[in-house]
C-alpha cells in the first residue's frame, strides 16, 4: 500500500490558500485515477483505489496543519507499511518560486509545521515529500499570513496547470520510487 498525504487546513476559508496546494493535488489525483469522492475516516478525508498493481490511499488531514501527523497514525498501523518507501507527503513550499517542484527522499522540515508534525509521529525524517513552490512572501510580510492567503490569479493558474504534470510524477513515485521521481520531475 502507498499513502499520498496532501497537507492543508480544513474549511472553505482555506480552500484557495497557498497552504492547501497539497489538497489541490490530491483532488486532481483522485479525479484522474477515478478514485471517487473523499470520505471522512477518523481525523482525515480519504479516497482509495489502485494505480497499476499498487493499492493507493490519498489522505487529507482534518487535524489542521500543525497536527497533520495525527491523521497518519491509522495508516502506519497497516501491515507492511514502511514510511521510508510507502509514504509521500505533498506540501506547499514558500522558499520556491511558484510552480517549482522538488521531490526529496527525506530531510528536515525546513520550517514547515506540517512536516514537523509528521516527523514527530514517525520519529524519523525518512519519508518522501513533494514540495510545490507557492512563491516567497514579499519583503516584510509574515510567512504565516502569506501561506494562509489566497494566491494571485496568475500564480494560482500556474499551480493549477502544474497539477496535470504532477499526476505522472506521483505515478512514477508509486511505481519506481523517489529517485526516479526526482530525476524526471524536479525543477
Amino acid at each position: 500500500m502507498k499513502v499520498v498525504m496532501g497537507l492543508g487546513n480544513p474549511g472553505p476559508e482555506y480552500d484557495g490558500t497557498r497552504h492547501n496546494v497539497g489538497w489541490w493535488l490530491l483532488d486532481r489525483l483522485a479525479h484522474d485515477w477515478g478514485f471517487g469522492s473523499f470520505r471522512q475516516e477518523g481525523p482525515a478525508l480519504v479516497s482509495a483505489g489502485h494505480v497499476g498493481e499498487h493499492e493507493v490511499v490519498l489522505v487529507k488531514p482534518l487535524t489542521w496543519m500543525n497536527r497533520s501527523g495525527a491523521a497518519l497514525l491509522p495508516f502506519l498501523a497497516r501491515p507492511g507499511m514502511d514510511p521510508a518507501t510507502d509514504l509521500l507527503v505533498v506540501v506547499d513550499d514558500a522558499t520556491r518560486e511558484v510552480g517549482g517542484v522538488r521531490f526529496r527522499p527525506g530531510g528536515s522540515a525546513g520550517g514547515h509545521n506540517g512536516l514537523r508534525s509528521i516527523e514527530g509521529i514517525l520519529g524519523s525524517r525518512d519519508y518522501s515529500r513533494l514540495r510545490i513552490g507557492v512563491g516567497r512572501p514579499p519583503s516584510g510580510q509574515d510567512l504565516a499570513a502569506w501561506v494562509l492567503s489566497a494566491m494571485e490569479p496568475e500564480d494560482e493558474d500556474t499551480v493549477l496547470d502544474l497539477l496535470s504534470e504532477l499526476v505522472p510524477a506521483a505515478e512514477t513515485w508509486i511505481a519506481e520510487g523517489i529517485q526516479a521521481a526526482m530525476d524526471r520531475f524536479n525543477r
